[in-house]
């Protein structure tokens, strides 16, 4: 069981690490929100172009047996920006006001999401509801409190003895 707990708690950290400098990582693990040329909604193409500009740049660039599947929609009003996120770990982004691409490429920083909570199994075991994302999380969590309060008691037992003798 503890080579078990070595091997994830392993996995969490480096994850959280790379994690941690997602938007520091100058486009390597999550792309740099781009700007547009306005961010007036006014001048905005309206969202169902949008979606088929995007839609067509990602039949043009990913291959044809990969499903494409939408997950979400990120508006970025300040910037100017939409950003379409697809399942499969790509994303695009496109000016508001022209439908111009502005970014595209793997996001590979959802698939480290993934690695650190869990998922990633539910995925590759297709499960429904993310039974072992919730299994794994709740005995990585509940592993890492025991360490803390043990760690601690480690600590400070000593010092308290010492106090009392």
């Amino acid at each position: 069981m503890g080579a078990f707990l070595f091997i994830f708690f392993f996995i969490i950290s480096i994850s959280g690490l790379l994690l941690g400098w997602k938007k520091n990582s100058a486009g390597l693990l999550l792309a740099e929100t781009q700007k547009g040329s306005s961010s007036e909604f006014s001048e905005w193409l309206p969202l169902s172009v949008l979606y088929e500009k995007a839609a067509t740049v990602m039949k043009d660039s990913v291959d044809v047996t990969t499903p494409i599947v939408l997950d979400r929609v990120d508006i970025r009003k300040d910037k100017g920006v939409i950003k379409f996120i697809y399942e499969d770990h790509y994303g695009l982004q496109l000016d508001g006001a022209t439908g111009n691409l502005l970014e595209f490429g793997k996001r590979h920083s959802d698939f480290i999401e993934n690695l650190h909570d869990g998922s990633v199994l539910d995925t590759y075991f297709k499960t429904s509801g993310n039974p072992i994302k919730l299994i794994y999380t709740t005995l990585m969590g509940i592993a890492l409190l025991v360490f803390t309060i043990t760690g601690f008691w480690l600590w400070y037992g000593p010092k308290r003895m010492r106090k009392t003798s």
